[in-house]
């Protein structure tokens, strides 16, 4: 027998994942006008082809987090070609409600299954994977996913900051539509109870931020000790140097998850996406600039000896 000294360490696997939420989405967020025109297909039409090519470049599989109602002749064509290259399609729910959890258990079953049904029909695509809008998630969910057969969850989001900065944003406009200033968001806030959630992969309990025996959750990630928020914004936002320390925080999880959003790569500029810059942090910086924080952030996980996976193939490993 092995002592402790000679057995393999176990293999570090970083995912990247990218959830395709079209620009209505942010602006329900901010309680504004629905987007027309070109800007209204920014996401699939500008910022997927620069995803397309940077994963490429870099060799590495990705996840997309798809909306059904999305999946139209354009879309579907896109979403092929991201299959074809070897990414992950995942589900985002058909409608991506903000406040799907607050929905009876009917709809619920409905948005799970029908999301999933228009990806696998129009891509062929076998669809094992969930993300809740909003990551905001209750046992209800967990037991229609499991139901359905999925191999795993990854909505838990047990961030702090993250939480309070949530909100703060949606009481103030709450604030706002009440003195008649604007639209409140239909973003909602998870319980706070999610913040003592596990940060590694685990089996869901009952309730599902306790560890059990249930469907296998893959958290978005956070860094270590203070838990913060390592998702696309912040990423973005750090730019290369402040993406690079951030990484350096994640360094140790067994699957260092990295969310990002279609508007990570989106150009306020260049996509006709000025009108929303004022509301959106992300879009402040260029798409150049965030890409290069990206590719900060892979670089520094490629560094210290992290295999970039699919989240399905994440998911196996820790099955």
């Amino acid at each position: 027998m092995r002592s402790s000294s000679e057995r393999q360490a176990p293999e570090r696997l970083a995912a990247l994942s990218v959830d395709l939420d079209e620009i209505g989405c942010y602006t329900a967020i901010h309680g504004l006008p629905a987007p027309s025109g070109d800007a209204a297909r920014a996401i699939y039409r500008r910022a997927v082809p620069r995803f397309e090519r940077l994963f490429a470049e870099l060799g590495v599989p990705a996840t997309f987090f798809v909306i059904g109602a999305d999946v139209d002749d354009e879309n579907a064509a896109a979403l092929r070609r991201l299959h074809q290259a070897g990414h992950e399609l995942g589900n985002h729910s058909l409608s991506h409600f903000y406040d799907l959890t607050r929905r009876d258990g009917a709809t619920i079953e409905r948005e799970v299954r029908e999301g999933a049904r228009r990806i696998e029909d129009a891509t062929g695509a076998s669809v094992v994977g969930f993300r809740a809008p909003g990551y905001t998630i209750t046992d209800t969910v967990f037991e229609v996913l499991a139901a359905q057969g999925y191999r795993y969850d990854t909505s838990v989001f047990p961030c702090p900051a993250y939480f309070g900065a949530k909100a703060a944003a949606i009481g103030a406009y709450a604030i706002r539509a009440r003195l008649g200033r604007g639209r409140a968001s239909r973003s909602v806030v998870d319980d706070p109870r999610v913040l003592t959630a596990p940060a590694d992969p685990y089996r869901v309990g009952s309730p599902y931020w306790r560890r059990g025996a249930g469907l296998l959750e893959l958290p978005i990630g956070v860094t270590r000790g203070a838990r913060l928020p390592y998702i696309g914004t912040s990423v973005a936002l750090s730019g290369e140097r402040g993406a690079d320390l951030l990484t350096r925080q994640m360094i140790g999880r067994p699957l260092v998850s990295l969310e990002l959003h279609g508007i990570d790569l989106s150009d306020a500029d260049e996509d006709g996406l000025t009108d929303l810059r004022a509301h959106q942090p992300d879009l402040r910086k260029t798409a150049a600039e965030k890409e290069a924080a990206l590719r900060a952030a892979i670089s520094r996980l490629r560094r210290e000896g992290y295999r970039f996976v699919t989240l399905a193939d994440a998911a196996s490993a820790f099955a």
